[in-house]
């Protein structure tokens, strides 16, 4: 039996059971698995289970015990237990309030405070969920309290939470890394430059929306004082120490993105202790929070790799490759398609979903084309970070909307996201465009 045949029937299969809302690594592992079972089963011709059984189980274990006991992999746990262990210190919350304090008076100042205690946070954590929904409870509730638009008070946070994608570290470059067998440290680089400018995008579009409409954003009445915002910027220190640990040791080639990790969480552990946020209890609670949520990354990572050696023996990737080829398309419509491939499918699926869905298939293409994987990788997470806000299943809105109640109605928060997409379209363009964004610093190491 053909194996493009059984690889195509195959990726039709595994979106339709997405669409049925069967979790990700059971779909990619059943369809990969059977998949595998089926050509190995034919591969003298006739169909044989037999002969299947063996090569099959080896195909499976193999690969997720290899994908498990990758180097690389332990970064996923060193860097979510970062970001919970530094909320439980208090150090995440000390970015927005050190923004809050410095921006109050300014119109907006507390939605672009959020907004960057946002980037604070995804300068931590790596994770654009995690941001969303802290930053959200944080946030939001305040703006609303301060009678601000209600579309405002949601949709900053909203697109906030993004830039964990994008700023390092991210969990999401470390998937793209793995799969890709590019420098995980050089794509934590790479997303700085684009992280910032996000976050600048996001901060000009509070400031226009404000300046049109000066009553969707009420000033905050008191006085702030010179001491008050010196205090508030020197209790921020350990938020800053390690953005410098994780960016600057691995820029200036001190250590490795991993060991920037273990540093980092040793230090957030030695921080917290030292001036008292910390807990023994509260370390028990995020230590278990990492747990589960590195399980579920590892479940769907190990599915991922699974259905990554099903295609290779499939031979499907190389038969897209050379259809595209032959299609004499340039480079421009080929990252348009890919640009739409990802934004149809990041209104349905969450973005871990959709990297490892589509990786097997776009990589040997982009690779074809002799394009820059380290660009390709910050051009993909752009565009999963577009997705966390796209509707009608923008997961990053449905965050906020839960920690709101129906206070804001989830169409109302879309309503509001849609200025701020325009900005990530710009940013997004950006970077297809001019690579050296991208690539400055880390061609610069």
């Amino acid at each position: 039996m053909d194996g493009t045949l059984i690889g195509l029937i195959a990726f039709a299969a595994l979106i339709g059971l997405l669409a049925l809302r069967v979790p990700i690594a059971f779909a990619l592992t059943g369809v990969a698995t059977l998949g595998s079972f089926v050509i190995f089963a034919f591969r003298t011709g006739a169909f044989n289970p037999d002969r299947a059984w063996r090569p099959t189980s080896s195909l499976v274990f193999s690969n997720s015990f290899d994908l498990i006991h990758s180097y690389d992999l332990s970064m996923i746990p060193l860097f979510v237990a970062l970001g919970h262990i530094a909320y439980k210190a208090e150090i995440t919350t000390r970015i927005y309030h050190a923004a809050r304090v410095w921006l109050t008076r300014i119109p907006g100042g507390v939605a672009m405070a959020s907004v960057v205690g946002c980037g604070g946070f995804s300068a931590i954590t790596g994770s654009s969920i995690a941001c969303a929904s802290t930053m959200g409870r944080i946030c939001a509730p305040e703006m609303l309290r301060m009678g601000y638009d209600k579309r405002l008070a949601t949709a900053s946070v909203a697109a906030g939470g993004t830039l964990g994608s994008l700023i390092p570290p991210s969990v999401l470059f470390i998937i793209y890394g793995i799969f890709t067998e590019t420098s995980i440290s050089s794509l934590f680089l790479a997303g700085v430059l684009p992280g910032l400018i996000s976050l600048i995008g996001f901060l000009l579009v509070i400031w226009l929306w404000v300046r049109r409409d000066p009553a969707a954003a009420p000033v905050a009445p008191g006085i702030i004082t010179r001491r008050e915002r010196l205090r508030a910027a020197a209790d921020a220190w350990p938020a800053a120490m390690l953005f410098v640990i994780i960016v600057g040791g691995i820029y200036g080639g001190l250590f490795t993105a991993t060991e920037a990790a273990a540093i980092s969480v040793s230090t957030t552990l030695l921080i917290g202790f030292a001036q008292g946020t910390l807990t023994l209890r509260a370390v028990f609670d995020a230590l278990r929070d990492t747990v589960i949520q590195t399980t579920s990354i590892f479940i769907i990572a190990a599915g991922a790799k699974i259905f990554v050696a099903f295609i290779a023996l499939t031979g499907v990737a190389g038969d897209i490759v050379g259809a595209v080829q032959a299609a004499d398309l340039n480079v421009v419509l080929l990252m348009l398609a890919i640009a739409a491939i990802y934004l149809i499918l990041g209104m349905f699926l969450d973005p871990i979903g959709i990297m490892v869905l589509t990786l097997p298939l776009l990589v040997p293409l982009v690779e074809g084309y002799g394009l820059n994987l380290i660009w390709f990788g910050v051009v993909v997470i752009k565009l999963l970070e577009i997705g966390l806000i796209t509707p009608p299943v923008g997961l990053n809105v449905f965050v906020i909307a839960s920690v709101v109640g129906k206070e804001v109605p989830s169409n109302q928060i879309f309503s509001g996201i849609v200025r701020f997409l325009s900005v990530d379209f710009i940013v997004l363009a950006l970077i297809m465009a001019f690579p050296i964004l991208s690539l400055l610093i880390p061609n610069s190491m």
